[in-house]
């Protein structure tokens, strides 16, 4: 299981690239076209921000996978190890209910907002731009599922 998720993550990373590389690529192109051609692309700007959006949630899953989200480290180090143990599996529990709250109110704002359409771009669903939430929220929540699987089994052996 964590070779899989660790893989799922990896392509995630990879998507997030090419959102990142998509959204240089659109804001280059808007500039071009705004300062060397003087005729400027009503729809970039916008669509850049989805992508922006996109780009957020999907690397907030890597860094949720990867650990590198705030956290209070040196305070959790400093405790004796049961203390430590007790306060990892508390915090990831709130983690794993907040990424289910993602999830759940992600999933209702995406079927909410999938007939209207973008201000400039009304062949794009909002949907589509808010399915990004619902999205990274389950990958997040099997992210947390998958660490809280390894605290409970190491609790287990210790």
């Amino acid at each position: 299981m964590p070779r899989l998720l660790g893989r799922l993550v990896a392509l995630v990373e990879w998507w997030a690239v090419a959102l990142l590389a998509a959204m240089a690529a659109l804001v280059c192109l808007g500039v071009f076209f705004r300062y060397a051609l003087d005729s400027a692309l009503s729809w970039y700007d916008e669509f850049a921000s989805y992508l922006l959006v996109w780009l957020t949630f999907f690397g907030a899953v890597v860094a949720s996978y990867h650990r590198r989200h705030i956290g209070f480290e040196t305070v959790v180090e400093r405790l004796p190890a049961a203390a430590r143990r007790a306060t990892e599996l508390l915090a990831e529990i709130a983690v794993l209910v907040f990424h289910g709250v993602v999830l759940y109110y992600g999933w209702d704002l995406a079927v909410k907002m999938a007939e209207e359409t973008a201000v400039s771009l009304p062949w794009v669903k909002m949907g589509w731009v808010f399915a990004a939430i619902p999205l990274s929220g389950a990958l997040m929540l099997l992210v947390s599922l998958a660490r809280l699987a390894a605290l409970v089994s190491a609790r287990r052996e210790a």
